[in-house]
């Protein structure tokens, strides 16, 4: 148990930690419906306002933990991360919000508990965290989407072939493509170097986090479909 890190790779570990989970994640109906192109439309608005909501505490997260980073490689990573969430992601949800393809906002979007949940989840371990470990609650995001994607991208080939200014099109492509697929490959590489040097503890710390993040991407992504509104004030 205690040579496990040596012999294969931290993050590794982590996702062989994660296998019911992710699973449950697969099982989405949220997914399966996103992927055939019949999601309702509004359920889709939905998760878009929250992952709007989302990023931009994301943003934050990775923005404090390039600042934490052991070397300036590393920081550049995670601060380039944090400007392409507040920037690039968020522009598309906004051009999906408002471009008319999707039931138009009523008022001001509202975290949902889910959403606020995760976020402070993210914000408080890059602040509060060693670096490891706020590197390992960030991992999910990046990961769990570069693989849903991936499998987005083959299953919603067709619904786009026949219908290239589909709602869902432009939010496929991009988690699928190359570039967030290598983005995810260097985070989850930054996970196992900070690992390398971690102690037992600590790893077992990073574990804890990323067990947690990944519940919360499970959480996010169903609660879209099935919301669990806040009691009214």
């Amino acid at each position: 148990m205690s040579h496990a890190h040596t012999t294969e790779r931290f993050s590794d570990h982590l996702w062989d930690r994660t296998k019911g989970l992710r699973a449950a994640i697969d099982d989405l109906e949220f997914l399966r419906l996103l992927g055939q192109g019949t999601l309702p439309l509004d359920a889709f608005a939905v998760y878009i306002e929250q992952d709007s909501l989302y990023l931009t505490g994301y943003s934050k997260a990775l923005a404090l933990l390039a600042a934490k980073s052991p070397d300036p490689q590393t920081a550049a990573f995670w601060a380039n991360s944090s400007a392409n969430a507040a920037a690039v992601e968020s522009a598309m949800h906004e051009q999906l919000l408002t471009g008319g393809a999707l039931p138009p906002r009523q008022g001001e979007p509202e975290h949902s508990p889910t959403c606020l949940a995760y976020i402070s989840f993210l914000i408080a371990a890059a602040a509060t965290e060693s670096y490891a470990v706020a590197a390992a609650a960030a991992l999910p995001c990046f990961w769990i989407y570069a693989e849903v994607g991936r499998e987005l991208a083959a299953s919603a080939a067709k619904v786009i072939a026949a219908d290239p200014a589909h709602p869902y099109a432009q939010w496929v492509t991009t988690y699928g493509a190359e570039d967030f697929q290598i983005a995810a490959a260097t985070a989850r590489a930054l996970v196992d170097a900070a690992a390398e040097t971690a102690t037992e503890r600590e790893r077992e710390a990073m574990e804890k986090a990323f067990v947690l993040a990944v519940r919360y991407e499970l959480v996010f992504w169903d609660t879209a479909l099935h919301p669990q509104p806040w009691p009214a004030a």
